[in-house]
């Protein structure tokens, strides 16, 4: 039955009604606040399921707090709104912000506690890359000055209690802020957060060894990376037009990239918490192990086209990283060795020369040891970074530290049994309260 053209134009008038409201109606208390800071920029309002009101801006940020005539960049900021009179958690993300301006993002913290949200993205990541790009301002303390900037700027919306909060390199973050400017926040929660004391570390490699989950599980790991170098000249074809399908380039003979995912297999699945039974037999076909192995070890993380050019460079001037244990392995390996592997294979040749700086971690270590701030760790037992994590950090009042076993780089505070749960809530609550 055909429709009159009087009522299609009554539909069209319905539909648009609401939105022309929305585009007309009179800015929000927030709104105005916000367009009254100085040095933020570009608001625009974001659809959000969770929250009354969310908006993404920029904030103007220099390039070297300590020398401002090298001038300045804009820094993308999302900003959920619960309240005035409500708490705000600060998180510290280590990489894009990006994910955080879908309509259905929500984060632990500032659910549990109905808060205010400011996500801040990490310089030199997603949209707050400066133009043109010098990695000389790409440091963990400039990083930490924008969060400084961001946050003494928002305190004139938000007087409440403060919490940041990362989840790895944002956790690292969380623990690195806290160190530089301990007053700026009232409590931090750094989720499965490393501290590294080198580019290789040395602590990972044997706790992937050693510790993580059951002699048996860890030796089916270890089956199955043995079983695909061993058919490395079957599988080898199929990585190498899997790469070039993707437009994958790498700084190293394809052999050799190979050899890498293999080697990087153990400790991706093991972040992860990939369930040991969906490793395949080592009797399976060619492609049932292939698909496996690239599903786990997506090649990108190598190659020229990696997505974290960022925090490599980071990794090799002050986060530091992990290293290989070959020595299962050699055998079957075309590589010789795979030490100062990030610095040959994932950093661009003109940076390949950057010397690791343990200021930072001795900074950070220095710190914790002196202070009790008041701050909650969480880390997954079965989590390889866990190895470098603040595990160590005991007798303190204030500082807590949770490993739930057998967690991943997933790992929650809502991770936790019950009981745990509720002591973490608790104590948030008792420092809110004070």
């Amino acid at each position: 039955m055909k429709r009159t053209h009087a009522f299609m134009l009554w539909a069209i008038w319905i539909v648009l009604l609401p939105l022309q409201s929305r585009a007309t109606s009179a800015p929000t208390e927030l709104l105005k606040r916000l367009q009254n800071l100085s040095d933020i920029s570009d608001i625009k309002p974001l659809q959000s399921d969770v929250c009354s009101e969310k908006y993404v801006f920029f904030i103007n940020q220099l390039l070297d707090p300590h020398h401002p005539e090298e001038g300045s960049f804009k820094q993308r900021v999302i900003l959920s709104h619960a309240g005035f009179d409500r708490p705000t958690v600060l998180v510290t993300e280590g990489y894009s912000a990006g994910y955080a301006t879908h309509p259905r993002y929500k984060e632990e913290l500032s659910q549990l506690l109905n808060a205010n949200l400011v996500f801040v993205e990490y310089r030199y990541f997603g949209e707050s890359m400066p133009e043109p790009c010098n990695w000389d301002y790409l440091t963990v303390e400039n990083s930490l000055y924008d969060l400084h900037h961001v946050t003494t700027t928002l305190k004139q919306l938000y007087e409440q209690k403060w919490i940041a909060t990362g989840i790895s390199k944002g956790g690292q973050t969380t623990m690195f802020y806290r160190t530089f400017f301990p007053d700026d926040v009232d409590i931090s929660i750094p989720y499965v957060a490393p501290l590294n004391r080198s580019l290789e570390d040395g602590r990972h490699e044997p706790f992937i060894a050693q510790k993580v989950s059951t002699l048996e599980n860890r030796q089916q790991v270890e089956d199955f990376q043995l079983e695909i170098l061993k058919r490395k000249s079957q599988l080898l074809p199929m990585f190498e037009k899997y790469c070039s399908d993707k437009g994958y380039t790498f700084r190293i003979p394809i052999a050799e990239a190979y050899d890498f995912n293999v080697l990087e297999y153990s400790f991706a699945l093991w972040q992860w918490g990939t369930p040991i039974n969906k490793i395949p037999a080592t009797e399976a076909n060619d492609t049932i192990l292939f698909n496996h192995f690239i599903a786990i070890c997506e090649p990108d993380y190598f190659s020229e086209q990696s997505p974290y050019p960022s925090f490599n460079v980071q990794a090799a001037k002050e986060l530091g990283y992990y290293g290989y244990d070959i020595k299962p392995f050699k055998k079957y390996l075309t590589i010789k060795s795979s030490k100062d592997y990030l610095r040959k294979v994932m950093l661009p040749t003109e940076l390949s020369t950057l010397a690791f700086d343990k200021t930072l971690y001795n900074k950070v270590v220095k710190f914790l040891k002196k202070h009790d701030p008041e701050m909650i760790y969480i880390y997954g037992g079965d989590d390889p970074w866990t190895a470098s994590g603040v595990t160590w950090l005991k007798n303190k009042k204030n500082i807590k530290v949770y490993v739930l076993p057998g967690g991943s780089h997933t790992t929650r505070i809502g991770s936790f049994d019950t009981p745990t749960q509720e002591e973490i809530k608790t104590q948030i609550n008792a420092w809110l309260a004070q």
